[in-house]
């Protein structure tokens, strides 16, 4: 992943820093974007517009991602709106939780596992998630996006989502028209008028949810096979990077570390699910730290050339500073019966195999906790925050621009 000068016409140099925004996958995980999200938005000065004109979604990050550029006219209004959905979340809001509704696909899956697929209805998801579309249907106001386009508020929004068919990694993404489609390695930039097919398939994690039909493909959830999260940002013009991180991970394990017992099926599903929705962005991060570091030892004068068209590209992370899996542990009794009911057999609802149960949590307890950690962990950093965004803190704060506490 290396940014080229030739992909995209970023804003001139005098129109400030454009940032970019990367909001990860990660189910329930994504409520801690939103509290980030919202100490960003008290931090900044009042008069301050969308701070981010590029806005890159994956997963239940893409949900977040368009309902800000659907108010990219009205940030804060933005934030508050998802603060409200994320914090009176429910499971019933995402996907069927009646007992009924659980138990007869987890028939279904199996009888097709027995009966090898015997049988004229063959079972497409473990979970029902047509709650999610009508919740989305209700909220989302698509030609917003337009709209914030032309006004000059947006520049550009990516939604990914992965094609089963091909295999690749494709970013759907609505923006300026000096946006080019873009073709790498297993990875295509496709320009569209976005709506609800795309962000359902972004976030239709695979096996728990369907699959969505966009044209002739199916496509599913989006961090599948994102090899490079970074790329439709820069495609599309960023010229820095801040990105939300979901992982939670405090410190890393000590390599010689011995288990002490064999992993339950949670623990497994939980590693698998952290490949997909973790791994990639956190690679890929490295990867651009790396760049950068070359970059760096090239003389000023030859970069951004058409023969080396290549520039240093900052970026920040924000990830949470409390392991998510313990919070998670903390508030498995609020999943529905019917699912925690299947769930606990695999050791999903506690300790080590709570991974899983963070990524299907969409309960309100879970949700504003890792929202309060989000908001949290922003103000710790928000120095740094609002440099990165273009501000000198010590004006924002001499002039008592930022917006007060009270009123969030």
């Amino acid at each position: 992943m290396i940014w080229r000068a030739k992909d995209a016409s970023a804003p001139g140099p005098d129109a400030g820093p454009c940032v970019g925004l990367i909001l990860s996958g990660g189910g329930a995980r994504a409520a801690y974007q939103v509290g980030v999200l919202r100490a960003i938005a008290r931090m900044l000065p009042r008069h301050a517009g969308n701070p981010f004109p590029v806005i890159c979604g994956t997963s239940a990050g893409a949900l977040n991602a368009t309902a800000l550029a659907t108010h990219a006219t009205r940030f804060r209004q933005g934030v508050r709106g998802l603060e409200e959905v994320w914090g009176g979340f429910t499971a019933e809001q995402v996907y069927r939780t009646d007992a009924l509704g659980v138990s007869a696909r987890a028939m279904k899956w199996l009888s097709a596992l027995f009966l090898g697929g015997v049988g004229a209805h063959r079972p497409v998801s473990l979970l029902d998630n047509r709650p999610l579309r009508e919740l989305l249907g209700n909220l989302m106001r698509f030609e917003r996006i337009e709209e914030a386009i032309a006004s000059g508020d947006l520049r550009a929004l990516s939604i990914t989502a992965s094609r089963y068919t091909g295999g690749e990694s494709v970013s759907f993404f609505q923006g300026d028209r000096s946006i080019s489609e873009w073709g790498r390695a297993r990875r295509l930039g496709v320009r569209t008028q976005l709506g609800l097919q795309h962000l359902l398939a972004s976030s239709a994690i695979p096996v728990v949810f369907p699959a969505v039909r966009i044209g002739d493909n199916f496509y599913g959830d989006g961090s599948v096979r994102q090899l490079a999260p970074i790329s439709p940002a820069l495609h599309m013009g960023a010229d820095r990077v801040l990105v939300i991180g979901v992982s939670g991970r405090v410190g890393a394990l000590p390599p010689d570390r011995v288990p002490e017992r064999y992993p339950s099926v949670a623990e497994i599903l939980g590693h698998m699910l952290d490949s997909a929705f973790i791994d990639m962005l956190e690679g890929d991060l490295e990867r651009l730290e790396r760049i950068n570091r070359t970059v760096d030892l090239i003389p000023e004068k030859a970069r951004n050339t058409q023969e080396l068209p290549l520039r240093r590209v900052e970026a920040l992370k924000i990830s949470p500073s409390k392991e998510l899996d313990e919070i998670a542990a903390e508030h498995a009794h609020e999943l529905p019966r019917s699912l925690r009911f299947f769930l606990k057999g695999s050791g999903a609802t506690s300790g080590a195999g709570s991974t899983v149960a963070s990524y299907l949590l969409f309960e309100q307890g879970f949700c504003q906790a890792l929202i309060d950690l989000g908001y949290k962990d922003a103000l710790q950093r928000e120095d740094e925050i609002l440099r990165f965004l273009g501000h000198d803190p010590a004006v924002v704060y001499g002039r008592s621009g930022a917006v007060p506490a009270d009123l969030w």
